[in-house]
Protein backbone atom coordinates (compact mmCIF):
# COMPACT_ATOMS: atom_id res chain seq x y z
CA UNK A 1 0.00 0.00 0.00
CA UNK A 2 1.59 3.45 -1.15
CA UNK A 3 1.83 6.13 1.83
CA UNK A 4 2.85 9.82 1.48
CA UNK A 5 1.54 10.59 -1.81
CA UNK A 6 1.50 14.12 -0.91
CA UNK A 7 4.32 14.47 0.49
CA UNK A 8 6.56 17.49 -0.68
CA UNK A 9 10.02 18.11 0.71
CA UNK A 10 10.66 21.45 2.27
CA UNK A 11 13.42 20.70 4.51
CA UNK A 12 16.58 19.12 3.58
CA UNK A 13 19.73 17.79 6.26
CA UNK A 14 23.10 16.97 4.63
CA UNK A 15 24.80 14.47 6.54
CA UNK A 16 29.01 15.46 5.65
CA UNK A 17 30.47 18.42 4.27
CA UNK A 18 33.04 16.76 1.99
CA UNK A 19 32.94 17.38 -1.85
CA UNK A 20 29.39 14.88 -2.35
CA UNK A 21 27.63 16.46 0.66
CA UNK A 22 28.68 20.19 -0.37
CA UNK A 23 27.51 19.13 -4.05
CA UNK A 24 23.76 17.84 -2.58
CA UNK A 25 23.80 20.88 -0.16
CA UNK A 26 24.47 23.61 -3.05
CA UNK A 27 22.05 22.24 -5.52
CA UNK A 28 19.23 22.05 -2.81
CA UNK A 29 20.53 25.68 -1.19
CA UNK A 30 20.71 27.24 -5.03
CA UNK A 31 17.12 25.43 -6.00
CA UNK A 32 15.99 27.35 -2.73
CA UNK A 33 15.22 24.59 -0.14
CA UNK A 34 15.73 25.11 3.68
CA UNK A 35 19.24 23.22 3.80
CA UNK A 36 21.02 22.30 6.92
CA UNK A 37 24.55 21.40 6.71
CA UNK A 38 25.90 18.86 9.42
CA UNK A 39 29.68 18.06 9.75
CA UNK A 40 31.95 17.39 13.18
CA UNK A 41 34.59 19.31 11.31
CA UNK A 42 33.63 23.46 12.36
CA UNK A 43 36.23 24.52 9.69
CA UNK A 44 34.23 22.92 6.85
CA UNK A 45 31.00 24.16 7.90
CA UNK A 46 31.96 28.28 8.45
CA UNK A 47 32.43 29.04 4.45
CA UNK A 48 29.22 27.06 3.30
CA UNK A 49 27.03 30.25 5.54
CA UNK A 50 29.10 32.64 3.99
CA UNK A 51 30.04 33.17 1.26
CA UNK A 52 28.26 29.90 0.26
CA UNK A 53 29.24 26.18 -1.16
CA UNK A 54 31.58 27.46 -4.80
CA UNK A 55 31.20 24.61 -7.10
CA UNK A 56 33.88 24.76 -10.17
CA UNK A 57 34.50 22.49 -13.02
CA UNK A 58 31.49 20.14 -14.46
CA UNK A 59 29.22 22.75 -12.74
CA UNK A 60 29.82 26.52 -11.78
CA UNK A 61 28.29 28.38 -9.16
CA UNK A 62 28.00 29.42 -5.82
CA UNK A 63 24.95 28.48 -2.53
CA UNK A 64 24.63 29.59 0.72
CA UNK A 65 23.05 26.76 3.33
CA UNK A 66 20.50 27.64 5.71
CA UNK A 67 22.54 26.95 8.57
CA UNK A 68 24.99 24.14 9.85
CA UNK A 69 25.68 21.97 12.69
CA UNK A 70 28.69 20.11 13.84
CA UNK A 71 25.80 17.60 15.75
CA UNK A 72 22.82 15.44 14.36
CA UNK A 73 21.07 15.55 17.22
CA UNK A 74 20.23 18.76 17.10
CA UNK A 75 18.44 18.20 14.01
CA UNK A 76 15.63 16.76 16.37
CA UNK A 77 14.55 20.23 17.90
CA UNK A 78 13.11 21.27 14.26
CA UNK A 79 13.26 17.52 11.99
CA UNK A 80 14.46 18.08 8.21
CA UNK A 81 12.04 16.14 6.07
CA UNK A 82 14.81 14.35 4.11
CA UNK A 83 18.13 13.51 5.58
CA UNK A 84 21.06 13.08 2.61
CA UNK A 85 23.77 10.76 4.03
CA UNK A 86 26.91 11.65 2.23
CA UNK A 87 29.90 10.25 4.66
CA UNK A 88 31.91 7.24 4.47
CA UNK A 89 30.17 3.83 4.92
CA UNK A 90 32.88 3.40 7.96
CA UNK A 91 30.59 6.06 9.97
CA UNK A 92 27.12 4.60 9.56
CA UNK A 93 26.86 3.28 12.45
CA UNK A 94 27.14 6.20 14.68
CA UNK A 95 25.48 8.37 12.01
CA UNK A 96 22.40 6.27 12.65
CA UNK A 97 21.77 6.30 16.14
CA UNK A 98 22.17 9.48 16.11
CA UNK A 99 19.40 9.62 13.57
CA UNK A 100 16.91 7.18 15.19
CA UNK A 101 16.23 9.69 17.58
CA UNK A 102 13.67 11.74 15.24
CA UNK A 103 13.70 9.91 11.67
CA UNK A 104 10.23 8.69 12.49
CA UNK A 105 7.08 8.14 9.96
CA UNK A 106 6.32 10.79 7.26
CA UNK A 107 10.89 11.34 7.24
CA UNK A 108 13.23 9.97 5.40
CA UNK A 109 16.99 9.00 4.62
CA UNK A 110 18.73 8.64 1.89
CA UNK A 111 22.13 6.84 1.43
CA UNK A 112 24.09 8.91 -1.30
CA UNK A 113 27.19 7.21 -0.91
CA UNK A 114 29.49 4.46 -2.58
CA UNK A 115 29.75 0.52 -1.41
CA UNK A 116 27.31 -2.15 -1.38
CA UNK A 117 24.89 -2.47 1.70
CA UNK A 118 25.03 0.79 2.79
CA UNK A 119 20.87 1.01 3.08
CA UNK A 120 20.66 -1.76 4.90
CA UNK A 121 23.22 -0.30 8.03
CA UNK A 122 20.18 2.57 7.88
CA UNK A 123 17.58 0.24 7.47
CA UNK A 124 18.71 -1.74 10.64
CA UNK A 125 17.94 0.62 12.85
CA UNK A 126 15.80 3.15 11.03
CA UNK A 127 13.40 0.53 9.62
CA UNK A 128 13.14 -0.23 5.57
CA UNK A 129 10.40 2.57 5.34
CA UNK A 130 12.38 5.09 5.96
CA UNK A 131 15.38 4.70 4.17
CA UNK A 132 16.13 4.79 0.36
CA UNK A 133 19.68 4.21 -1.92
CA UNK A 134 21.24 6.74 -4.48
CA UNK A 135 23.61 5.89 -6.62
CA UNK A 136 25.38 8.99 -7.45
CA UNK A 137 27.65 9.59 -10.81
CA UNK A 138 30.12 12.53 -10.66
CA UNK A 139 33.55 12.95 -9.67
CA UNK A 140 34.82 15.54 -7.11
CA UNK A 141 37.54 16.79 -5.12
CA UNK A 142 37.15 18.90 -2.08
CA UNK A 143 39.82 21.48 -2.98
CA UNK A 144 39.09 23.93 1.12
CA UNK A 145 36.34 24.13 3.00
CA UNK A 146 32.69 24.47 1.13
CA UNK A 147 35.29 24.50 -2.43
CA UNK A 148 34.78 21.82 -4.25
CA UNK A 149 35.86 20.94 -7.98
CA UNK A 150 33.79 18.50 -10.16
CA UNK A 151 36.13 16.68 -12.63
CA UNK A 152 32.78 15.19 -14.51
CA UNK A 153 29.19 15.35 -13.92
CA UNK A 154 27.16 12.40 -15.40
CA UNK A 155 23.81 13.11 -15.21
CA UNK A 156 21.06 11.53 -14.02
CA UNK A 157 21.59 9.86 -10.65
CA UNK A 158 19.23 7.53 -9.10
CA UNK A 159 17.10 6.62 -6.11
CA UNK A 160 14.88 4.13 -5.21
CA UNK A 161 12.99 3.19 -1.59
CA UNK A 162 13.80 0.22 0.59
CA UNK A 163 9.67 -0.70 0.79
CA UNK A 164 7.33 -0.03 -1.91
CA UNK A 165 5.16 1.91 0.71
CA UNK A 166 7.69 4.67 0.29
CA UNK A 167 7.95 4.94 -3.36
CA UNK A 168 5.40 7.85 -3.94
CA UNK A 169 7.73 10.09 -1.45
CA UNK A 170 11.14 8.97 -3.82
CA UNK A 171 9.34 10.34 -6.22
CA UNK A 172 8.76 13.66 -4.07
CA UNK A 173 12.60 13.31 -3.43
CA UNK A 174 13.46 12.32 -7.25
CA UNK A 175 11.93 15.46 -8.24
CA UNK A 176 12.83 18.16 -5.70
CA UNK A 177 16.65 17.07 -6.78
CA UNK A 178 15.72 17.20 -10.52
CA UNK A 179 14.40 20.99 -10.14
CA UNK A 180 17.29 21.96 -8.31
CA UNK A 181 19.64 20.90 -11.30
CA UNK A 182 20.76 17.87 -9.69
CA UNK A 183 18.87 15.47 -12.11
CA UNK A 184 17.54 12.56 -10.52
CA UNK A 185 15.07 9.90 -11.54
CA UNK A 186 13.53 7.25 -9.60
CA UNK A 187 14.47 3.55 -10.49
CA UNK A 188 13.16 -0.37 -9.31
CA UNK A 189 17.20 -1.57 -10.29
CA UNK A 190 18.66 0.18 -7.85
CA UNK A 191 20.65 -2.80 -6.10
CA UNK A 192 22.01 -3.65 -9.84
CA UNK A 193 23.01 0.11 -10.57
CA UNK A 194 24.75 -0.37 -6.96
CA UNK A 195 26.43 -3.32 -8.01
CA UNK A 196 27.21 -1.53 -11.96
CA UNK A 197 28.93 1.16 -9.95
CA UNK A 198 30.87 -0.84 -7.37
CA UNK A 199 32.69 -3.15 -9.84
CA UNK A 200 33.90 0.22 -11.40
CA UNK A 201 34.68 1.54 -8.39
CA UNK A 202 36.56 -1.44 -7.30
CA UNK A 203 38.94 -1.81 -9.86
CA UNK A 204 40.42 1.07 -9.89
CA UNK A 205 39.78 3.08 -6.98
CA UNK A 206 42.04 0.44 -5.20
CA UNK A 207 44.76 0.49 -8.04
CA UNK A 208 45.05 4.31 -7.44
CA UNK A 209 45.41 4.32 -3.87
CA UNK A 210 48.25 1.50 -3.61
CA UNK A 211 50.53 3.26 -6.54
CA UNK A 212 49.48 6.79 -5.63
CA UNK A 213 48.39 7.06 -9.72
CA UNK A 214 45.72 9.15 -10.80
CA UNK A 215 43.37 7.38 -13.43
CA UNK A 216 44.89 8.24 -16.64
CA UNK A 217 48.29 7.10 -15.30
CA UNK A 218 46.80 3.82 -14.52
CA UNK A 219 44.90 3.91 -17.96
CA UNK A 220 48.13 4.81 -19.55
CA UNK A 221 50.51 1.85 -17.77
CA UNK A 222 49.85 -1.59 -19.58
CA UNK A 223 50.93 -3.57 -16.50
CA UNK A 224 48.81 -1.55 -14.02
CA UNK A 225 45.53 -1.80 -16.16
CA UNK A 226 46.31 -5.62 -16.41
CA UNK A 227 45.42 -5.53 -12.77
CA UNK A 228 42.47 -3.42 -13.11
CA UNK A 229 40.79 -5.60 -15.39
CA UNK A 230 41.37 -8.18 -13.57
CA UNK A 231 39.86 -6.76 -10.97
CA UNK A 232 36.73 -5.95 -13.36
CA UNK A 233 36.56 -9.63 -14.51
CA UNK A 234 36.80 -10.69 -10.95
CA UNK A 235 33.90 -8.27 -9.86
CA UNK A 236 31.50 -9.63 -12.66
CA UNK A 237 32.13 -13.04 -11.95
CA UNK A 238 30.92 -12.48 -8.53
CA UNK A 239 28.02 -9.99 -9.47
CA UNK A 240 26.77 -12.46 -12.28
CA UNK A 241 27.23 -15.66 -9.53
CA UNK A 242 24.81 -13.93 -7.36
CA UNK A 243 22.37 -13.23 -9.81
CA UNK A 244 22.43 -9.54 -10.13
CA UNK A 245 21.82 -7.84 -13.60
CA UNK A 246 25.08 -6.15 -14.96
CA UNK A 247 24.44 -6.16 -18.55
CA UNK A 248 25.76 -8.49 -21.50
CA UNK A 249 27.83 -5.55 -22.70
CA UNK A 250 28.76 -4.20 -18.86
CA UNK A 251 32.55 -5.20 -18.80
CA UNK A 252 32.85 -3.16 -22.32
CA UNK A 253 31.11 -0.06 -21.25
CA UNK A 254 33.08 0.09 -18.03
CA UNK A 255 36.80 0.15 -19.68
CA UNK A 256 34.95 2.87 -21.84
CA UNK A 257 33.57 4.40 -18.55
CA UNK A 258 37.34 3.88 -17.31
CA UNK A 259 39.43 5.66 -20.04
CA UNK A 260 37.25 9.01 -19.91
CA UNK A 261 37.63 9.89 -16.08
CA UNK A 262 41.29 12.00 -16.87
CA UNK A 263 43.73 13.11 -14.42
CA UNK A 264 41.01 12.16 -11.40
CA UNK A 265 42.27 10.68 -8.11
CA UNK A 266 39.52 8.56 -6.91
CA UNK A 267 38.00 9.23 -3.31
CA UNK A 268 40.22 6.06 -2.38
CA UNK A 269 43.35 7.77 -3.32
CA UNK A 270 42.23 11.14 -1.65
CA UNK A 271 41.42 9.38 1.44
CA UNK A 272 45.12 7.59 1.70
CA UNK A 273 46.70 10.64 1.17
CA UNK A 274 45.09 13.05 3.68
CA UNK A 275 45.27 9.71 6.02
CA UNK A 276 41.93 8.52 6.52
CA UNK A 277 39.88 5.40 6.79
CA UNK A 278 38.93 4.13 3.35
CA UNK A 279 35.71 2.71 2.32
CA UNK A 280 38.00 -0.37 0.57
CA UNK A 281 35.61 -2.58 3.35
CA UNK A 282 32.21 -1.62 1.57
CA UNK A 283 33.35 -1.91 -2.11
CA UNK A 284 36.39 -4.63 -2.46
CA UNK A 285 34.79 -5.75 0.99
CA UNK A 286 31.58 -6.79 0.00
CA UNK A 287 33.00 -8.37 -3.49
CA UNK A 288 35.03 -10.84 -1.34
CA UNK A 289 31.80 -11.74 0.75
CA UNK A 290 29.43 -11.91 -2.32
CA UNK A 291 31.94 -13.93 -3.53
CA UNK A 292 32.13 -16.37 -0.37
CA UNK A 293 28.34 -16.48 -0.44
CA UNK A 294 28.50 -17.84 -3.93
CA UNK A 295 31.29 -19.69 -3.93
CA UNK A 296 33.53 -17.38 -6.15
CA UNK A 297 37.21 -17.49 -5.52
CA UNK A 298 38.43 -13.67 -4.88
CA UNK A 299 42.31 -13.34 -4.96
CA UNK A 300 42.75 -9.62 -6.75
CA UNK A 301 40.07 -8.17 -4.72
CA UNK A 302 41.73 -10.38 -1.39
CA UNK A 303 44.72 -8.63 -2.34
CA UNK A 304 44.02 -5.11 -2.98
CA UNK A 305 41.85 -5.06 0.64
CA UNK A 306 44.83 -6.08 2.22
CA UNK A 307 46.77 -3.42 0.46
CA UNK A 308 44.77 -0.71 1.14
CA UNK A 309 43.78 -1.70 4.74
CA UNK A 310 47.81 -1.68 5.40
CA UNK A 311 48.29 1.57 4.12
CA UNK A 312 45.39 2.54 6.27
CA UNK A 313 47.52 1.89 9.45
Amino acid sequence: MQENNSFKPKKFAVVGAGPVGCIVAAFLARGGYDVTLCDVQTSLLEPALNPGISLSGADEFQAKVTRTTTRIDELAADPPDVVIVTVKATALPIITSALETFITAGRYVVSWQNGIDTEQVLAERLGKKQVMRAVVNYGCILEGPAKVKLAFHHRPHYLQELDPGSKDAAQAICNALTECGLDTHHTNQIRNMVWTKTINNSCMNPVCAVTGKTMFEVINDPIVMGLVNSLLKEGVRVARANELLLGPDYYIECIDYIKEAGHHKPSMLQDIEAKRQTEIDYINGKIIEYGERAGVKTPFNTTLRSLVKALET
